[in-house]
């Protein structure tokens, strides 16, 4: 099995990563598509020079990587969709069990600006992810309902993509892993910090009116995904 596991920034998506590839079954790919995204682009983001050294940069070498040969039976990919720009190529996901992890844009935006100073509706992904989902279909899940039961929402995870729940998957040893992308040294210290999933969320957060605008804009597009996500 390949999946490829979509999702936006501040959603979780590192955390699931490392709970698949707590699995002995799993290697990971910890997002392919970032490096061509940011050589197509020109986008500066924290670490652009090292990531684009570092990384393979050619979109369709990455749509090659994500179908070869891996040593073990499963394979995880860890993707965002804004990543995916139009002439990048698509094929390769239908080879592969699609999920889309989503979280509400209020807790995203919280989490993103305390990072990033000017943030847009492209750059948080609601319209591609959207957009995507309806190109490739796939299962929808909620990291709200990850980070309130781990052990039901895997297991009725895997019970939606006929893959046998993993105990395993509910812990991980704290710090970094071979297979985290070079940008892990800027965003990933909270997640290297930890041991499983962190506890349920608190109240949804007061946002800046100008954050809130972002968040009104966001909103349609999860309200759209959220009324498919996986029942359990």
């Amino acid at each position: 099995m390949r999946i490829a596991m979509w999702s936006g920034p501040r959603n979780l998506s590192t955390a699931m990563m490392y709970s698949f590839g707590a699995r002995p079954d799993f290697s990971i790919m910890d997002e392919p598509f970032y490096a061509p995204f940011l050589a197509a682009t020109g986008t500066e983001h924290p670490m652009r020079d090292e990531i684009l050294r570092a990384h393979e940069n050619d979109p369709d070498a990455v749509a090659a990587l994500c179908l070869a040969p891996q040593t073990t039976p499963h394979v995880y990919m860890k993707h965002m969709p804004h990543h995916m720009l139009d002439g990048f190529p698509m094929d390769w996901a239908r080879e592969c069990v699609n999920v889309h992890l989503i979280r509400h844009p209020a807790r995203v935006i919280a989490s993103y600006a305390a990072k990033w100073d000017e943030l847009t509706l492209e750059m948080i992904g609601y319209p591609q992810q959207l957009a995507l989902f309806q190109q490739v279909g796939g299962v929808v899940i909620d990291s709200f309902d990850i980070r309130a039961d781990p052990e039901r929402s895997l297991t009725a995870l895997c019970a939606a993509i006929n893959l046998p729940f993993d105990p395993a998957m509910l812990n991980w040893p704290a710090g970094a892993r071979r297979d985290d992308g070079v940008w892990a040294a800027h965003w990933y210290g909270a997640v290297h910090r930890s041991t499983g999933f962190a506890g349920p969320e608190g109240e949804m957060p007061v946002l800046a009116p100008h954050l809130q605008e972002l968040c009104d804009a966001a909103l349609p597009y999860y309200e759209q995904l959220a009324a498919l996500k996986t029942a359990y």
